[in-house]
């Protein structure tokens, strides 16, 4: 297979960002595999897997550290994104909040700052604090995750909410459920959605038909999950690989030329939803 450059995903400020990034869900949780760890990321971004993608509740902030030392040397080349949770996101609580995840990162901005999940977050004052932090330079745009359709109508109707630059939420072949409702209105809004979990944390990849399909062109399940993610419209997508084989086979997903055949038997075997269906979390 020819390499290509990683695809990209437009932001509703104009900004195009890869369209398969990195995840540190679940990394900075076991010393023995920092090591292993920081040589991954470094490895995707050799590999135009720029999109950094971690949160201050990741191993209690250790991800956002792991990823300063990773990255540190090599922030021009990326496009970080971290998260508030809904217990800090406050007016003040949201710049508090932000900071520390700056100092933990080792950097002066955040590309990216979403709003971790809904809970009970008074999303007007989550949105003022992302409009002062933008204005302070401290975070470039901001975002949502884990919200549903009724969440997005609330954010959008909320002075500031238009300027929401993607919905990050859980989306796979076996997660479809968006593409009822949620999915076309966002695309339709241009705002993209960043699938997190796309191989369902690895749960889906002994599925008889995804091994079928990979067969069919000497790849793996994971690789064939994610190349079904990159050809859908309006969707980028992270996902975590704690060593630079790993990566690697990750990032030759994009590569991977699924046919029409392909994607009927994918259809036949993970149906799309045949109806609303709540935004099914992890």
């Amino acid at each position: 297979m020819a390499v290509r450059k990683v695809p990209t995903v437009t932001l509703p400020s104009g900004e195009a960002v890869p369209a398969l990034g990195q995840g540190t869900w679940g990394m900075a949780e076991d010393p023995a595999r920092r090591d292993d760890e920081i040589a991954a990321l470094r490895t995707g971004v050799d590999a135009g897997l720029t999109v950094i993608d971690t949160a201050e509740v990741y191993a209690d902030g250790r991800a956002e550290e792991l990823v300063g030392t990773a990255l540190g040397d090599r922030r021009e080349e990326i496009f970080l994104v971290s998260k508030v949770s809904s217990e800090h996101a406050t007016a003040i609580g949201t710049l508090d909040a932000c900071q520390r995840s700056l100092e933990r990162l080792g950097t002066d901005r955040i590309d990216l700052y979403l709003l971790h999940q809904r809970g009970d977050a008074p999303l007007p004052e989550t949105v003022e604090a992302f409009t002062t932090l933008m204005t302070r330079g401290l975070i470039r745009h901001w975002g949502v995750s884990n919200f549903d359709v009724s969440d997005v109508v609330e954010l959008t109707g909320i002075p500031g909410g238009t300027a929401v630059e993607t919905d990050q939420i859980p989306y796979n072949l076996t997660r479809r459920g968006i593409e009822w409702d949620l999915l076309p209105r966002c695309r339709a809004a241009g705002l993209p959605v960043m699938a997190y979990s796309p191989l369902e944390r690895g749960r889906m990849l002994d599925h008889p038909v995804l091994a079928r399909v990979a067969r069919r062109h000497g790849a793996t399940p994971g690789q064939v999950g994610l190349a079904w993610l990159l050809r859908q419209e309006g969707v980028c997508t992270v996902t975590k690989a704690s060593t630079p084989d790993r990566v690697r086979e990750n990032r030759a997903a994009v590569d991977l030329d699924l046919t029409e055949d392909d994607f009927a038997e994918l259809d036949a075997a993970f149906p799309p939803p045949d109806g609303p269906r709540p935004l099914e979390l992890l």
